[in-house]
């Protein structure tokens, strides 16, 4: 059973459809990646799996169950965790705080109380700053003093401190520099392991060097699907959009 299924999801906008009949399928520790030229219905797509968007027409199943009307709480309690373009850290809190704040989101308010879960809490924070190359001399400095990659980075971690099935990243490498990249490619591929991702990216070279599979959209249609060799040798792929990029 694939962990992920949308078919036939439709966006409309008014008179704007963003997605038209998009099918995807995505397997348990699969990386995934969704390309395609500015306006192609990537960002979209990511926002209906997760739920800040509800699909116009048809239908998304994840680990079995239909959640195409679920809330996104109820989608993230379920294992779906989204980290969008624009990051979203609370800049004023330390980067320690940021994750902590993360961390006790998925704890109830009554298991707080007891010193046990306050370590497990601690260690959890330190573990993903570990993760993450935040912890050293970053984790008491405010968000906010972070560079732009490390802020990144630090949303990812809290990405996952919910610990998802599935993992959606937005273009989580805009505005990185090369070297950010190369590290941020580092950090997402002892990932698979533990969850599923879905990546939207405009960087070829770097989105081919994690992904498993790639789906290609063209303005709000899927182009083509597949392993990344297939992509990289489809014909439709070379002629709709690897020729404007």
């Amino acid at each position: 059973m694939p962990l992920l299924e949308t078919r036939a999801v439709t966006k409309a906008f008014g008179r704007i459809m963003a997605l038209r009949s998009v099918d995807l399928t995505v397997g348990e520790n699969e990386f995934h990646g969704l390309i395609g030229p500015n306006g192609s219905g990537k960002s979209t797509l990511l926002k209906c799996v997760a739920g800040a968007e509800l699909p116009t027409e048809g239908t998304i199943r994840f680990a079995g169950r239909d959640i195409s009307d679920a809330t996104p709480t109820k989608r993230a309690r379920a294992g779906i965790s989204l980290k969008f373009q624009i990051t979203s850290v609370l800049p004023a809190l330390t980067v320690y705080d940021n994750v902590l704040l993360a961390l006790q989101a998925r704890s109830s308010t009554a298991s707080l109380i007891f010193s046990r879960t306050r370590k497990a809490l601690h260690e959890g924070v330190m573990h993903l700053l570990e993760q993450f190359h935040l912890a050293e001399r970053c984790m008491e400095r405010a968000a906010a003093a972070l560079s732009h990659g490390q802020q990144q980075w630090l949303e990812i971690a809290m990405a996952l401190a919910c610990e998802p099935r599935l993992l959606l990243l937005d273009e989580p490498t805009a505005g990185m520099s090369l070297e950010e990249r190369r590290v941020t490619g580092d950090l997402l591929v002892p990932l698979k392991h533990r969850c599923s991702l879905v990546i939207v990216e405009h960087d070829l070279d770097f989105i081919r060097s994690i992904c498993d599979r790639l789906t290609v959209l063209d303005q709000g249609s899927v182009l083509d699907c597949g392993t990344v060799s297939h992509i990289q040798n489809s014909s439709k792929v070379r002629e709709t959009y690897l020729a404007r990029v």
